[in-house]
């Protein structure tokens, strides 16, 4: 493991198909960590894949969770998301 994954910010975000909202998100917080020099270590969740997931999450996508803390719902705000990559990183 180098140096630079055992200080990657954990960021997961529930998604599922379709999802233009999703693809959004996705794409503020690749371009907001790379903006800052954060590294990240992105996982992307299909709730449809997993029955519990579908159920808790359901429509309520993207769902991102910032360092295992809950962070956005729906939209990702960028000024938000830097505050929040540069405080776990």
């Amino acid at each position: 493991m180098s140096e630079s994954d055992a200080t990657a910010v954990p960021v997961t975000v529930y998604t599922r198909e379709n999802c233009t909202l999703c693809d959004a998100a996705r794409e503020t917080i690749d371009e907001t960590a790379a903006a800052l020099d954060v590294a990240i270590d992105l996982e992307m969740v299909d709730v449809d894949d997993d029955p519990e997931l579908a159920a808790e999450y359901g429509e309520r996508v993207p769902y991102v969770l910032i360092d295992g803390h809950p962070a956005f719902k729906y939209k990702v705000d960028e000024r938000e998301l830097r505050l929040k990559l540069l405080a776990a990183s």
